[in-house]
């Protein structure tokens, strides 16, 4: 159902799953049933095969639907076209105007903790390259020295099938919002990144977005209302 947000653009949305009963006559060591997935999601993330690399369909079971894409209300200040990322909640919003917004699930990576304010999307790029940062290699360098160069793009790049960069002030924050293949991943803090998305979903932002759109990055601290 649609969630309506504060002024700051959020209120902590109702799970849409909610836990089953187990019947008198049912086994407590029974089997858990496998969830059922609609069609509908099934076919927004569905497998894509036209792209320069193969893109599997998610494991739907593995991901809370709240975090599924979908439409919502949202009654905040921002400008149509503005990306608003809640990072304790691990939701996204576009902002499409007339009070609604497109709302992502995402993983929140360490880096993904370590902004917050407003920033743009300088650029955007397709299948993009990824080069660990100075820390990355001095803390692993056995594991990130090799790649100090960069890495191809390509199934196992951690940036995924697309990528937008946030800049602030003219400098590059570090911050990406970024597509990945551990679907498990989604609606959870993680190891290491920035915001992950599905790439069924980073793909469906990217065709939305235009260089030079606003971003705001909420973290645990932010006011939500004022």
């Amino acid at each position: 159902m649609p969630t309506s947000l504060t002024r700051r653009g959020f209120v902590i949305a109702v799970p849409l799953l909610l836990g089953g009963c187990v019947s008198a006559g049912r086994s407590a060591t029974a089997p858990k049933a496998k969830r059922e997935i609609p069609q509908y999601y099934r076919d927004m993330y569905a497998a894509i095969d036209d792209e320069p690399f193969p893109i599997p369909a998610p494991d739907l079971t593995k991901i809370d639907p709240k975090y599924y894409r979908q439409e919502v209300a949202y009654n905040g200040p921002e400008t149509p076209g503005s990306v608003v990322v809640d990072t304790p909640n691990r939701f996204l919003y576009l902002l499409l105007g007339e009070g609604r917004a497109m709302r992502y699930g995402v993983g929140v990576g360490k880096a993904g903790l370590e902004f917050e304010g407003t920033g743009v999307i300088q650029y955007k790029r397709e299948w993009p390259r990824w080069t660990p940062t100075q820390d990355m290699i001095a803390r692993e360098p056995e594991r990130y020295g090799p790649l100090a160069q960069g890495m191809e793009p390509g199934p196992t790049n951690p940036l995924g099938a697309r990528a937008l960069y946030l800049f602030k002030n003219g400098a590059d924050t570090l911050y990406r919002i970024h597509g990945t293949n551990e679907d498990w991943s989604i609606g959870r803090s993680i190891s290491s990144g920035c915001i992950r998305m599905l790439n069924q979903d980073v793909m469906d932002l990217y065709r939305r977005v235009r260089p030079g759109s606003r971003v705001i990055v909420l973290q645990q601290d932010t006011p939500l209302a004022a």
